[in-house]
């Protein structure tokens, strides 16, 4: 393959080839961009978790991001476990833009105290309305959400196993940050909100 379009074409090969399972990527794409854009928006880091001991989570989210990528399912060859239909994947997408739209609400509610790392922002406190009434991480508790249905409409082992590593990751991180942050903000005042709201599953008994 020497010509560039070709390799082109092979990278947006896979489960990103076929409408309506475009449309799947495409909010996804959407997501990270606006991310990206939104990161700009945030308040000045107090203090950080140390990058070697975000490894572990970050490791799970690495490999879980390869597999479900499309082009990993095109070189392994793989193909579908089932098929929903034209109409199957557009419920699921609502569910993933459900998902999505669930981060925005947290990332907007956090305002200036969110980072894409573990981190005390300055003037950092608990937040425990909107979304955050909800669940500790609305953030990830949509993430999840969205990676699950994705790999579920998809459908291939890899973007299924990629997203459960993505979620797992995302749980790890989660419970890192927590630590974290009762050591940072107090336990009487972190671990106060642990004991009223779910950590990632909203209405389920907080632990």
């Amino acid at each position: 393959m020497n010509d560039p379009g070709q390799w082109f074409t092979f990278a947006l090969s896979g489960w990103t080839t076929t409408w309506p399972t475009q449309l799947l990527a495409i909010i996804w794409i959407l997501w990270v961009i606006s991310w990206v854009v939104a990161s700009f928006w945030s308040g000045q880091t107090k203090k950080n978790v140390m990058s070697s001991d975000s490894l572990k989570y970050r490791a799970l989210i690495y490999m879980g991001a390869i597999l479900f990528l499309p082009l990993t399912g095109k070189l392994l060859g793989e193909t579908p476990l089932w098929q929903f239909g034209s109409f199957g994947i557009y419920v699921l997408a609502c569910l993933v833009l459900a998902g999505i739209s669930f981060t925005w609400w947290g990332r907007i509610h956090l305002g200036r105290f969110w980072s894409n790392a573990i981190t005390h922002k300055e003037g950092h406190q608990v937040i425990d309305t909107g979304p955050y009434g909800m669940v500790r991480h609305p953030i990830y508790t949509g993430l999840i959400a969205g990676m699950l249905v994705t790999g579920i409409a998809v459908g291939t082992v890899t973007a299924m196993l990629g997203a459960a590593l993505i979620s797992l990751g995302m749980g790890l991180k989660a419970r890192m940050e927590e630590g974290f942050l009762t050591a940072e903000l107090g336990a009487d005042a972190y671990g106060s909100y642990c004991r009223r709201v779910p950590m990632l599953i909203p209405f389920l008994r907080p632990t």
